[in-house]
C-alpha cells in the first residue's frame, strides 16, 4: 500500500522547484494533490498533466498565498473537489535580496507577506478545515501540516534579512501551532532545506566558480535535489511519522553545522 493512499494534499507554490517535487512525490505516494501557483500557469499545467499521465489526481489552484481571500477560495475549491484535506505543505516562498541599507520597504513586505503571512493564512485555513471535517478515515492524525522553512531559520544570512526573518518567524509559527492544536490530533512539523538545486538559486549552481564556493558550506559535498526534500516530506506526512510533532527536519547536507568552524575556525 502506498504511504499516502487515499489522502488529499495541498501544496502551495507547487508549480516548480521543491513544490513541484513535493506534488510529484505525494501523488506517487497515493495522494490526490492540489497544486497552488501564483504565476507561471504553463509550468503548473505541465506538472498536473505529468501527474495525471502517471495515474494520479491533480487539481490546479491559482492564487496568491499572501491574499486572505485567495487563500480562502483556494481551500474551498480544494475541499469541494476532494471532500476533505489531510495534508498541507506550506511551501510558497520567494527572495528579494538586498543589503539592509538599500532594501526597500516593498522588498521587505513582499517577502514577509508571502513567506510568513502566507504560511499563517494557509495554516489557519487548514486547521479550520481539519477541525470542521473531524477525524480522518485514513490516518491517525486529524490533519497534517508541513512548513517549508530553511536552514536560515537557524543560520543568519547577511544581505537577506527579509528572507531570514521570515524563516525564523516560520519556526516559531510551526512550534506554537503544534503546541496549540496538538491535542486535536493535528500534527505539525517543519522542513528546513539547505542548498537545493531549484530555479530560485540557478545563478549559483549554474556557475562553476559560485558552485565551488557553495560546496565549501556543505560538509556532505553536494548540492541537494528537490527529490531529497520530497522523499523526506512523504515520510513526515505519512503515518510512519505519526509521533513526530513540533519539530524541524533539516535536509541540508550538514550546512547547519557551521562548516566554517570545522578546522577550529
Amino acid at each position: 500500500m502506498k504511504p499516502l493512499e487515499g489522502q488529499k494534499a495541498l501544496v502551495t507554490g507547487g508549480n516548480s522547484g521543491i513544490g513541484a517535487g513535493l506534488a510529484t512525490a505525494f501523488a506517487k505516494a497515493g495522494a490526490a494533490v492540489g497544486i497552488n501557483f501564483h504565476r507561471h500557469a504553463a509550468e503548473a499545467q505541465a506538472l498536473a498533466d505529468s501527474i495525471r499521465s502517471d495515474g494520479g489526481e491533480a487539481l490546479l489552484l491559482q492564487g496568491d498565498v499572501s491574499n486572505e481571500a485567495d487563500v480562502q477560495c483556494m481551500f474551498k475549491t480544494f475541499t469541494d473537489k476532494f471532500g476533505r484535506i489531510d495534508i498541507l505543505a506550506a511551501n510558497a516562498g520567494l527572495q528579494k535580496d538586498a543589503a539592509i541599507t538599500s532594501m526597500t520597504l516593498e522588498e521587505w513586505r513582499t517577502v514577509i507577506d508571502t513567506n510568513l503571512t502566507g504560511a499563517f493564512l494557509c495554516a489557519r485555513e487548514a486547521i479550520r478545515s481539519f477541525l470542521a471535517q473531524g477525524p480522518s478515515p485514513v490516518s491517525p492524525a486529524t490533519g497534517k501540516i508541513l512548513f517549508m522553512s530553511s536552514v536560515h531559520q537557524r543560520i543568519p544570512w547577511g544581505g537577506h534579512v527579509n528572507y531570514a526573518t521570515a524563516k525564523g518567524g516560520m519556526k516559531l509559527l510551526m512550534e506554537t501551532l503544534a503546541q496549540e492544536v496538538g491535542a486535536k490530533k493535528i500534527r505539525i512539523n517543519g522542513i528546513a532545506p539547505g542548498a537545493i538545486k531549484t530555479p530560485i538559486n540557478e545563478e549559483v549552481w549554474s556557475d562553476p566558480e559560485k558552485m565551488n564556493a557553495l560546496l565549501k558550506l556543505i560538509p556532505y559535498g553536494r548540492i541537494g535535489e528537490p527529490e531529497d526534500v520530497a522523499r523526506a516530506a512523504v515520510w513526515l506526512a505519512s503515518d510512519d511519522a505519526d509521533y513526530v510533532h513540533g519539530t524541524t527536519l533539516f535536509i541540508d547536507g550538514g550546512m547547519s553545522l557551521y562548516p566554517g568552524f570545522g578546522d577550529n575556525g
